[in-house]
This record gives C-alpha cells, sequence and structure tokens, in this order.
C-alpha cells in the first residue's frame, strides 16, 4: 500500500475520535513544551553570564594573593601582603603576551556631597585598569600616570553614585565629593555597567589612582589584586602562564614552592559558571523529559485500545489482500502522527512559555534551533517506540478470528 494511503488512513482515524487523540497528545505537548522552556531558560542563563563575564574584560587576568593559613586561621585574602611594586615593574619589563597592568586597591567608606551621603567602595587603579576593563568613559577625562605619581585626589565616578549624590542631575565634572574627609574632585563619568554574574551594582564606584589610596587612606605599600590583560583573547591562557613564571621569579619562590599567589583568568570564570549551568539545564530537561515518557505510554495504550476496537476492520482489510507489514504501517503511522502533531503543538507552547517567562519575570532566555530539532526527533522515537508493539499486535492478528470477533 502506499505511503499517501496509509497517512490518509491514519489521519481520518485520528479525526474520528479528536479529543480522545487530543488527550493522548497532552502528554508529548506537555513534555515537548517543558523541554524546549527548560533549555530556553538554561541556555539564557548561560550566555547572560557568558556576556556579563566577557563584558567586565575578555582578555581580563586576575591576580591575587592567596589566603594562607596562620596558627589555624585563614587569612583574608585583602590582608596577605604578597603583591607589591616589584610584581608591577616585573610584568611591565617583558611583556611578550601581556598587554596591560594596572594594581589595585580598595577601601569601603562614606562618600559625601552636601547634605547627600553614600556607602561605596573607593578603588584605586592605573590609568590602564579602564582599556582592561573596557570600560569607557560616558564623560570628563581619565587620570594619568602623572596623577598617579603624585597621588592626585582626583577620581572617576560610577552612575549609581551620580544618582545618589547629586539626585538633582546637576553637571558633576568639576565637583568636590568627600570620602572619610578627604576631598576628590571629579573629572570623569564611568559608562554604565550594571549588575555583574554575582549581583553586585558595577556602577557603585569610585576610581582613583591606586597611589592616592595607599597613601592618603589606607597607609600601605601593598596590593590586593593585579590586574592584567592579555594582548588578545586567543593569548589569554599564554599571557597568565607568562604571568605565573615571572611572579614566581619576583617572589623568589623555589622550585616545587607552592605560589603565594593566584592567577585566574575569564575563561576560567566562564567555563566554571557556564557548566555549572549546563548541569542544571540538563537536570531541569531531564525532569521535563519525564512527561515525554508519560506521553509515550499514553499513545502505547490508546493505541492498543485502538486495535481492539477496530479487530473486525483489520479482518477486513487483510481478507482483501492487506499484508501484515500494511497493517503494520497504517496503525504505526497513526501513532508517529499523534505524537508529531502533540510535539508541533508543544513547540508553540513551549516558545511562547519562554517568551512570557522573559516578559514577566525578567529572566533571560534562548530558544536555539537545536532544541527544536531535538524535541521532534524525540517525538519521532516517541511514536515510532511505544507505537510499534501495538502496531505489531494488530499486523499479527488472524484474519478469519479478527472477522468473528465482536
Amino acid at each position: 500500500m502506499k505511503l499517501v494511503n496509509l497517512l490518509r488512513i491514519a489521519w481520518r482515524a485520528i479525526k474520528r475520535n479528536k479529543m480522545r487523540a487530543f488527550l493522548t497528545m497532552l502528554g508529548i505537548i506537555i513534555g515537548v513544551a517543558a523541554v524546549i522552556a527548560m533549555i530556553a531558560i538554561g541556555q539564557g542563563s548561560r550566555q547572560s553570564i557568558q556576556s556579563q563575564i566577557t563584558g567586565m574584560g575578555s582578555n581580563m587576568i586576575t591576580i591575587r594573593p592567596s589566603s594562607n593559613v596562620m596558627g589555624g586561621a585563614r587569612l583574608d585574602v585583602t590582608n596577605v601582603q604578597a603583591l607589591a611594586e616589584p610584581d608591577i615593574i616585573a610584568l611591565q619589563k617583558q611583556p611578550e603576551y601581556i598587554n596591560a597592568v594596572s594594581p589595585s586597591v580598595t577601601a569601603r567608606g562614606q562618600v559625601i556631597n552636601g547634605p547627600y551621603n553614600w556607602s561605596t567602595s573607593l578603588q584605586g587603579v592605573a590609568p590602564e585598569y579602564l582599556s582592561i576593563r573596557s570600560w569607557p568613559l560616558q564623560d570628563g577625562v581619565s587620570f594619568t600616570s602623572q596623577d598617579v605619581k603624585r597621588a592626585a585626589k582626583v577620581c572617576l565616578v560610577g552612575q549609581t553614585i551620580i544618582t545618589n549624590l547629586f539626585p538633582n542631575g546637576e553637571d558633576v565634572l568639576g565637583k568636590n565629593i568627600r570620602f572619610k574627609n578627604i576631598p576628590f574632585k571629579i573629572i570623569g563619568v564611568l559608562g554604565k555597567k550594571g549588575e555583574n554574574t554575582f549581583g553586585q551594582d558595577q556602577d557603585d564606584i569610585i576610581l582613583t589612582p591606586y597611589t592616592t589610596v595607599q597613601k592618603r587612606i589606607l597607609a600601605t605599600t601593598y596590593y590586593q589584586t593585579i590586574f592584567a590583560s592579555a594582548i588578545d583573547e586567543s593569548s589569554t591562557d599564554k599571557a597568565a602562564a607568562e604571568i605565573q613564571q615571572v611572579m614566581r621569579v619576583s617572589h623568589k619562590l623555589q622550585k616545587g614552592t607552592d605560589d603565594d599567589f593566584t592567577v585566574r583568568t575569564q575563561a576560567e570564570l566562564i567555563s566554571t559558571f557556564t557548566s555549572t549551568s549546563q548541569i542544571l539545564t540538563i537536570l531541569l530537561a531531564v525532569i521535563a523529559g519525564i512527561s515525554l515518557v508519560v506521553g509515550g505510554i499514553g499513545i502505547m495504550n490508546i493505541m492498543y485500545v485502538s486495535v481492539t476496537e477496530r479487530t473486525k476492520e483489520i479482518g477486513l482489510r487483510m481478507s482483501i489482500g492487506a499484508r501484515g507489514i500494511d497493517i503494520l504501517m497504517q496503525f504505526l503511522i497513526e501513532a508517529i502522527l499523534i505524537s508529531i502533531t502533540g510535539g508541533l503543538i508543544g513547540v508553540a507552547l513551549g516558545i511562547t512559555a519562554t517568551k512570557l517567562v522573559t516578559l514577566f519575570l525578567q529572566w533571560p532566555t534562548l530558544v536555539t534551533q537545536s532544541s527544536v530539532i531535538l524535541s521532534f526527533l524525540v517525538c519521532f522515537i516517541t511514536g515510532v517506540f511505544f507505537g510499534y508493539y501495538p502496531a505489531l499486535k494488530a499486523s499479527r492478528l488472524d484474519p478469519i478470528e479478527a472477522l468473528r470477533y465482536e
């Protein structure tokens, strides 16, 4: 029998019992919609994390002191005195894969402008920090190396600082603000960055020369962090290895001795967060996929009922020349049609659900072509797997016994 005729017969059989067919499809519809929605949420989260980390500077490399254990207590890395000026000089001396270097020291406190005050971070950095972080200025100019040498009391402010200290919308350039009773002149406004991967407001910050923070606020000669950038994204791993080697020489560490610092690249952060997100996505998709199994069992059940109901019809077809393979294909195609039709509705429902999640919950979502193709493939396999045994039973009926069936 031709495939077109088999499709026509199967479709007529489904149309005769529309409600029963729809209820059978329901498990497939819910399963496919859930799988697409869960994968879309997972992929959207993964892409959002990756773009946020990349937005911090795709070539950025972070060097921090290790948290050594002394006297049974683990020291905070910001209090470990392991990074100093000789490290910066060493990193700047042989920059084969290193493009820029900036030390960093941070102090927290109240910043004041007249009657307004705000608790924030004052971060001391070098002028190169903006290029390392890929952070453009919205207005004004950055401080210079001369400002670093003389520990100038100048600063760049983020958008959150402006919102809280200058609520009337006035021009902030040239204005003075006070941090721990030390006046700072605003010479630049940082472009908006938003929240980072950890939920921290990146715009709630004031940048100033690192020497200013060291000499005027913290009274220290050590750095809490060193930021560096590779010459390009493909050279990040080579730059990280170069930094590790330079730092070991600078710290006079013997072979076999553990590093007293840690070097982290953005690629490592992306890998860590996206792998966690991917595991969660797979877990959610597997849970949602259980609905597909339930839907498949529903298809098998209804196909057995259909075979029983149409036993006399099967006997009649066989008596006028239909072969066993024709009967098997007829019922198998019917099961596949139910499964794929449910899959089509499920895909539409899943895409609609992801759009509603983005619209109302503001969660990042991403419907990929691969997830839609995978859903259709699973629907086809479900139809074949759960429809085969009822179809096989129908194809093996004895035509004489089938015609006698009441």
